[in-house]
């Protein structure tokens, strides 16, 4: 069996509210990630693991049935942000010698969620 080996950063990103973002992360399953939001109402995401994000259970657990909810969880994110702040969350990570290379990243700003990944292929301009 192989094992996926990831690590996930963020910048941080100053919150208009930061109790109602707790209370975001705290319903929703970050798998091993750590997250936090400090006295000064910064949020920073950081582990050894993919971003990927569930709905929380009633026990605890994730709820794997309702599938992810990464992108749910960044556009409600998005509204807390203040303006002009901006969270990049970038996860990088491999499974054993096996293709591909995990990458993707995050960026939310101006109440708008970015996505990237390497499954995209242009032209290098001469």
């Amino acid at each position: 069996m192989a094992t996926l080996q990831a690590t996930t950063t963020s910048t941080g990103a100053t919150v208009t509210d930061a109790q109602a973002v707790r209370q975001l992360c705290e319903a929703h399953c970050f798998g091993t990630l750590n997250w936090e939001v400090d006295e000064e109402g910064e949020l920073i995401i950081w582990g050894y693991d993919a971003f990927e994000i569930y709905e929380t259970r009633e026990d605890g657990l994730p709820d794997y049935e309702g599938g992810l909810v990464t992108h749910e969880f960044l556009r409600k994110l998005a509204n807390y942000l203040e303006p002009g702040e901006e969270l990049d969350i970038q996860t990088a990570g491999y499974t054993k010698c096996r293709f591909p290379v995990l990458a993707k990243r995050y960026v939310v700003r101006d109440g708008e969620v970015l996505y990237a990944d390497l499954s995209t292929l242009n032209p290098i301009e001469e």
